[in-house]
């Protein structure tokens, strides 16, 4: 009886002390899991916080001026497919306060600024063709999960060149020959005429009493036409 006893808590012991070995392994792999994940994780954020860094500094914004354009558009279709007007529709959604102060911002902004410079008119030209574009976000965020962090190259990735879309071939040549219509309304430039009377000393004199005479020639026609005759009083 004393030897079934010693022999039955010997294996109970030695069961005790396997399971805990047991336990102690499982925690180990427990925390061996944790920690790939862990260490995971922090890589994608350091990837994540990368991509972000080099981004413009006005991504953010774009990218909810996007997703705000493409909500108008999905309700302008909605509203095109139930018979109603957009426009119509969106101000019943905008209060008397709201339109009073976008209409005193309406008034004060200048939508034409003119011509200050040939940088300036480039930016400006730019801003109005990327405002025009509507980028399809639905493929935009298809080829971001395809690609991964190929999505976002760098001067090490290499890969196949992307191809361009039918439809965005077929956009770029419509921007090109609106540009080129536009281009072919312009004013020619007015030739030098040698007869003209010279009331200037150089070119930029010359374009400030053109402006002048724009403004303020019908105020003053007939005081220089007294002084040409010499009966100005």
């Amino acid at each position: 009886m004393d030897t079934a006893s010693c022999s039955s808590a010997s294996s109970s012991k030695t069961m005790s002390v396997a399971d805990k070995k047991a336990d102690r392994m499982k925690r180990l792999r427990d925390l061996h899991l944790k920690r790939n994940e862990a260490r995971k994780l922090n890589h994608q954020e350091v990837v994540e916080e990368d991509k972000r860094k080099k981004l413009p500094s006005n991504w953010e914004a774009k990218r909810k001026r996007l997703e705000w354009e493409e909500k108008e558009e999905e309700r302008r279709k909605a509203c095109e497919e139930a018979g109603e007007e957009y426009d119509r529709v969106k101000l019943m959604d905008v209060g008397a306060d709201e339109a009073e102060k976008w209409e005193r911002k309406k008034k004060k902004k200048n939508p034409d600024p003119g011509f200050s410079g040939y940088e300036a008119a480039s930016y400006r030209q730019y801003q109005g063709l990327t405002k025009q574009m509507k980028p399809d976000m639905k493929e935009y965020n298809a080829k971001k999960d395809k690609m991964g962090e190929d999505f976002y190259p760098t001067v090490n990735t290499f890969g196949s060149k992307p191809k361009d879309t039918q439809e965005g071939i077929d956009r770029m040549v419509q921007d090109l020959e609106k540009q080129i219509d536009k281009r072919s309304k312009y004013s020619r430039r007015r030739a030098h005429d040698d007869d003209d009377d010279i009331d200037y000393i150089n070119e930029r004199n010359a374009k400030f009493n053109k402006k002048l005479e724009r403004f303020y020639g019908k105020y003053t026609t007939e005081i220089k036409q007294n002084l040409e005759r010499g009966t100005a009083v």
